[in-house]
This record gives structure tokens, sequence and C-alpha cells, in this order.
């Protein structure tokens, strides 16, 4: 995949006398109704962006304009969010996305538009690969990148049958694809006995946890999340399932699950996710005290996304500022490094 993009619309346009006094426009799209344990401290990571941002001068001198809008989970929501923000409300550059599924709708309309898109939160591999394009960066790590870093431990358990348990749509079904691609890779020996697909958000996980351990499994690999993850984990601890049965899993060490799991928070998981108050760097500190003193909670993940998410746009406008001056193209983000909260952005 061709992994360059052409920033050239905004280095012209800071360019422009009269143009540069209009703001840099960025349409952020996001499950903000349907998600809300999430986008809330997303949302709340971007707005301590664009202040900081603005407080520096801007983006090529231009103060920055974020123009939100509510996708609710729904694909065809966010493309009707997507052709209003280009094509009424102007916007330079696309962001966002929480689902994988509207990522991808959204990386599509983009190349169709030849429109910059941030997918900040999409972890499905085909939105950089078999369907990515030239205008479409993801900011964290994929599914398959989640799944390698679970699958370097779960390799060591001595369990031999697997279950998963997965939400059915491309998020899930990626994740699964992938932990099992890997873990047959490194053990030859294991097999997966059980596989559950609840539906997005209707998890029935008395039936599912049932269905799972008939196979008797030796540990589970779960991909659920948010609401669905507390049902589970509640379920689970009542039948005794947790933490009889090891389990790796997928996002529950973020702060934004955690919280509500609380007292309930099964012990032993091998999990991803965001332990914040144990990363030990100088941008990080930064970070959750600039957080901290706006909005009076420490960061959670979808609060370092959001950040993230602004933070890059910045060098990688100034990149292309300069490659326009090189070559007439704004080929800005391969040559892109920045430091945010956990070190540096690697070159793109």
């Amino acid at each position: 995949m061709n992994r360059l993009i052409a920033v050239g619309l905004l280095c012209a346009a800071a360019a422009a006398p009269v143009v540069a006094q209009t703001p840099i426009k960025i349409g952020e799209i996001n499950s903000y109704s349907s998600m809300p344990q999430f986008t809330q401290p997303y949302r709340q990571g971007w707005q301590l962006a664009v202040e900081e941002i603005n407080a520096q001068g801007g983006l090529l001198g231009r103060k920055v304009e974020v123009i939100a809008r509510d996708d609710a989970g729904k694909p065809d929501e966010a493309l009707r969010h997507a052709i209003e923000l280009t094509s009424k409300e102007k916007v330079d550059i696309l962001a966002g996305g929480f689902l994988s599924n509207v990522g991808l709708a959204l990386a599509d309309h983009a190349v169709k538009n030849k429109r910059l898109f941030i997918a900040s939160e999409p972890l499905t591999d085909a939105i950089v690969w078999e369907k990515g394009n030239r205008y479409t960066f993801r900011l964290r790590a994929s599914t398959y990148m989640q799944a390698s870093m679970l699958v370097d431990e779960a390799a060591k358990m001595p369990a031999k049958r697997w279950a998963t348990i997965a939400p059915n749509y491309e998020y899930g079904q990626s994740s699964v694809a992938s932990f099992k691609e890997l873990l047959k890779a490194k053990r030859p020996d294991v097999e997966f006995v059980s596989e559950q697909w609840p539906a997005l958000g209707k998890i029935d996980a008395g039936s599912t946890l049932t269905a799972t351990m008939a196979a008797k499994p030796d540990a589970v690999f779960n991909v659920t999340f948010g609401a669905d993850l507390a049902k589970l984990v509640r379920e689970g601890n009542q039948r005794n399932i947790f933490p009889k049965t090891p389990v790796v899993s997928m996002l529950s060490g973020e702060p934004e699950y955690l919280e509500v799991l609380k007292d309930e928070t099964p012990k032993g998981w091998i999990v991803t996710g965001y332990p914040w108050d144990q990363i030990d760097t100088r941008e990080h500190a930064s970070f959750a005290a600039n957080y901290y003193r706006k909005f009076g909670e420490n960061p959670k993940l979808g609060s370092v996304v959001g950040y993230a998410t602004m933070q890059s746009i910045l060098p990688a406008s100034k990149s292309g500022q300069r490659g326009q001056r090189k070559t007439g193209h704004g080929h800005a983000w391969p040559e892109v490094q920045h430091t945010v909260w956990a070190g540096r952005i690697p070159r793109h």
C-alpha cells in the first residue's frame, strides 16, 4: 500500500494571506452516544490537544477548529456526517471513528473524496492493508498487533484447548483470526474447541458461557468490551468460571472498563490496556498532569487517543509544508516523528 499522503491543500492555503486568516477545520466523527465510556474521555483528550495547539500558534499559523459529530456507532450515520462535513463545512481533515466497521466506511469516503482521514480508534488491520488507501492513517495498535502481544504470553501457558468469545463484527472477527493464526504458529499443539459470536452490545452472558464451557476449554480468548465485558465477567464470577479458567483478553486492561468492573475485576487475566500510573516518561507525566488540571480526573486510554489524534496532525502539517517546497507535493506523513504521551510516534 502506498503510505504517502498529500497535504498540499493545507500548505497552499497557508501561503495565501487571505485564506491564512481562516481556521483549519477538522471534522471529528465518533460514537459519542453509543460508547460514552471511551468517547467522553476521548473528547476531553482532543479538546486538551486543540487548546495546546492553538496556544502554540495553531497549525501553519492558523487556529484549529474541531467540528464534532456523533455517528451513534452506525456506519451509515458516520458517512452521512462525513459527506456533510466535507461538502458543507469544508473541513480540511477528517478524524475519529471508534468501531472498525465505521472506520472502514470513513476510510472509503476519504479516498473517494481525496480527504485526509486520521482513524483514531478503529483497530481492524484492513483499514491500512487490504482496504487501505493513501489518504487514511490509523493511530492505535491494530488487532494483529494486540493479538501478537497476547500470544507471546498465551503460548507460555499449558493450555491446549482454547475457546474464543468475540463480538460478531469486523473487530471481533479479525481479532480472533489473528489470535488463532499466531498462536497456532507458536504452538502447533493447540486446538480451538469453541467460538462464540455475540452481537455487539447484546450479549447473553449466561448462554455464551454455557456454550463455551460445554466444550471444556483449558483457556479462553476474550474480545468483548464495554457493557458486554461487564456482563460476561459478572456471570463468570457468579458461576466460579473466573478465575478458575484462565483468560487472555483484548482491551480489558483499559481504565474505561476496569472502572466499571471495580471489585468484580477478575484476577489473573492477561490483558492489553493502559496502566497510566505505571508509565514513567516525562511526556506522559506532563500529559497526565495537564489533563488532571483541566478535567479533575486521571486520564483514560480514550483521553490518550483523543490527545494523540490531534497532536499527530501538527508535525504532519509542518512536514507537509516543507515537502511542498522541495517537491511540489505534500508527502508529509512518511517523514513524521513526534513525541507524545509515551514517547515517539515513529516514521509512517
